[in-house]
């Protein structure tokens, strides 16, 4: 004979005063942390989509310098720039558009620079309009 013989038979005790709690209510209390932190980042930087680099060939490049030129020899003339910008956390990137005038073409660096001070990479141009 143990000591809770007395009360292994008695009727479960409802409480007068408040309501019964459903059992999902139950489970949540007990589960207040998340147990893997950061698996939500890592999993929404893995579903995060890039674009793939398209290369171009001998005469898109051809036909890009000689757009870039023109609007070098028009001073202050206005251009449509697209061009890849590499992702800096996975393989590929992302498409950019940039209107306005040229400020200077490094031909060392290879880079463009716009009138706003954004610098873009030569070899990444894919498209010139103005």
């Amino acid at each position: 004979m143990s000591k809770y013989d007395d009360m292994l038979h008695l009727p479960h005790h409802v409480s007068l005063t408040h309501p019964h709690m459903s059992v999902s209510d139950r489970a949540a209390q007990f589960a207040p942390f998340a147990a893997l932190t950061g698996y939500e980042d890592v999993i929404s930087e893995t579903a995060r989509l890039t674009d793939e680099r398209s290369e171009a060939d001998e005469s898109r490049l051809e036909e890009l310098d000689r757009k870039l030129q023109t609007a070098l020899a028009s001073a202050d003339a206005e251009i449509t720039v697209a061009y890849f910008v590499e992702d800096e956390r996975k393989q590929g990137g992302r498409y950019e558009i940039c209107t306005g005038a040229i400020r200077k073409i490094d031909g060392v660096r290879r880079t463009l620079t716009m009138q706003d001070g954004r610098c873009i990479p030569l070899d990444s141009i894919i498209e010139i309009s103005g």
